[in-house]
Order: C-alpha cells, then structure tokens, then sequence
C-alpha cells in the first residue's frame, strides 16, 4: 500500500499525540492520586475562634476541593511562643513530605529581632500563599479623663496599658511603636495567648489598648465599639518616601495614623522611630497571614499546594463567605509577592533593628 506524504504527516501526528497523551497520563494519575485517601494537616498558631484561625478554618474547606485527590484536610491549633511554636514544629519537627503546613500569622519582628522563641526562618520554609491586612488600634474610652470622644484625645492618656502575646508579636510592638511615635506614654502586658483573649481583657478593664485587623474590628468588636466602650483611635498604612500612602476605603470612620498624626503634631511624622514603625506597617499589612510548607518538600507537592491556594483565593464562593465574615474581602499575596515580602524581612536594614530594639529598651 501507498501513502501520499500528507497521509504518512498525519499518521505521525496521531501517533505523536497518542504517544504524548500515554505518557502524559501516568504523570497526571500521580498528580491527582498523590492526596487522594491522605489527610493534610494544616497547623495554626493562634487560640480558635480568633480571626486567624477563622480565616485557615474557611480556606481550608475550600483547599480541599481545589487539591487533586480531595484528600482530608485537618486544622490544628498549636498555641505558644506567641504563635511561634508553630514555625518552629514546622523546621524541626515536621515531615517533609506535603501533608503538614502551617498557615498561621506571619511573625517578621521575631526574626528580624532574632527572638529566640523563634527557630526556624521565613526563607527557609517554602511559601504557599497569604493575606494581606489593616491593623486598627482602638482603646477604651475610659482612658482618658472625661472619656475619649474622638481619636485626637488619645493624646490626654497617660501609661495606656498595651495587650500583647510577647514583647516581640507584631500586634503589640505595632501598638507600642506607634503610641511611641505619637507620643503618648505607654506599657505593654504581655502573656496573652491570642488576639480573643485581649479583647476579652479589654472588656474587663485590665487592657486599654489594641491592634487588631479590621475584619475583626468589624465584626468581633463593633458592638463594643458601637455601645461606646471603645473608640477607634487609628489604623496604619505603609507610606513612600514622598509622604504618598493609601486610604483604606473600609476604615473611612477611623482616621488613617500619618492623618491623626498631622492633625496634633501639624505634619507628616519622622524620625527612626517611624521609620522603624513604617517598616513593621509595611511587613504585616502586606502580608498578615502566611501558608508555609517545610523546607524540602518535593516540587510537585508545593506546586500543587500553591495552585490550590490560588484557585481558592479565586473561588467566588470563598469570596462571598470571607466578605460575609468581615465585611470586607481578604487580599491574596501570591507566590511571587510573598517571596519578596519575605525577602526584604531577610534584608533588614540596621537602622530599622536599632530602632527597633531601642524602643523595646533593649
């Protein structure tokens, strides 16, 4: 039998996509069973309940449909250090084998303070996919004389008492840097175990003043708020060398800090001080919460594992239900953001450490 040349080019082409379609498959089956009848653990560093563990709870629902395999996904919580046990289990002690990740609230002064509760680093862990967030800081109207009617009266507060987990979580040195830098005297209580247990010391009166997200502040205080307990005193946003930042659409009726600041101090503050507090802002709003699987996962898993993080964060139903619990969405810090992010927390500059540990009195 003959065949024309234009035959025997599509008798090959068959036979290429057959053949392509035949190795493909084998690689594509090991994709998708690799997590089928697996369970994943998704480890937490914060108390349950709080906005932390809230957020890993809902995306991990959603986690699970978008790995190939579905397999079981498992969240828990594993309290201490100031959510740095967690980063800690996660160097040490954790397999290396795609079915342990910590998705937990991402701790940069640690490390750039070299916190001994922290061990394990940030560039060594294989980033998965984050959030970004606000921080607003309120306090308890009663602590001012005659009771504080709007932000500017912070001012009148003497020793504000400060909650916070360590001396060295972001949410209570973000509180102590910036009453610093607004110049208001402060002290910071450590010991508490999570954002909910401040709050509730908040209420009883042994906590005068916070820095939480602006979901949270949203959602879990607002009647708080609202019964006037408490008074939203400012939030923090990243500012350019030229004074140019952004104002959060969400906290429209809290004022943002370099606003409140030029309205009792009659311009833009400065100092190392602020730079060290620009830094801190620039750290934790861009990038709140961190997935991180441990250093030596295979390839594919971590692929896997960063698709699925950005298909979920794409998912309008996850959308819905995040905007639903906070009344705003969660901004995704993808892959190639949260590596840089990361990468400038590597690459610290001494002045910003300085400043950093001055304040602290170290």
């Amino acid at each position: 039998m003959r065949y024309s040349f234009a035959t025997r080019g599509t008798i090959f082409f068959v036979l290429a996509v057959f053949v392509g379609v035949f190795n493909a498959t084998p690689a594509a089956a090991q994709r998708d069973s690799f997590y089928s009848g697996k369970t994943l653990r998704v480890l937490v560093g914060v108390q349950v309940g709080g906005t932390a563990d809230t957020l890993v709870r809902m995306s991990s629902e959603y986690l699970r449909r978008h790995i190939p395999g579905n397999p079981t996904v498992v969240v828990e919580n594993m309290v201490g250090a100031g959510s740095n046990i967690v980063f800690n289990y996660l160097a040490e002690k954790a397999t290396s084998d795609g079915l342990t990740i910590a998705y937990s609230t991402y701790q940069p002064l640690a490390q750039a303070l070299g916190d001994k509760s922290l061990r394990g680093r940030f560039e060594n862990f294989e980033y998965l996919g984050g959030v970004s967030d606000t921080r607003l800081s309120y306090m308890r109207s009663d602590a001012v004389p005659g009771g504080a009617k709007k932000p500017s009266d912070i001012m009148k507060a003497k020793d504000l008492v400060v909650g916070a987990y360590t001396h060295t979580d972001f949410e209570g040195m973000l509180s102590h840097l910036s009453l610093e830098v607004l110049g208001v005297p402060n002290k910071i209580v450590v010991g508490y175990r999570g954002g909910a247990d401040i709050f509730l010391a908040m209420q009883r009166g042994e906590v005068q003043f916070h820095s939480t997200s602006l979901g949270t502040y949203r959602t879990r205080n607002a009647n708080f708020i609202k019964s006037g307990q408490g008074i939203g005193v400012y939030y923090l946003t990243s500012v350019g060398q030229k004074g140019d930042f952004a104002r959060n659409e969400f906290a429209l009726d809290t004022p943002a800090f370099p606003d409140l600041y030029r309205e009792v101090h009659g311009r833009l503050p400065s100092g190392d001080d602020w730079d060290a507090l620009n830094w801190l802002t620039t750290q934790n709003s861009e990038l709140a919460y961190g997935a991180f699987a441990p250093r030596g996962t295979p390839r594919e898993m971590v692929s896997i594992l960063r698709a699925a993080f950005d298909l979920t964060a794409k998912d309008p139903d996850f959308i819905q239900r995040t905007i639903a619990t906070n009344g705003i969405p969660y901004s995704y810090v993808n892959v190639e953001r949260g590596r840089a992010i990361i990468q400038s927390l590597a690459e610290v500059s001494p002045g910003v450490l300085k400043a950093l540990r001055t304040s602290m009195g170290n």
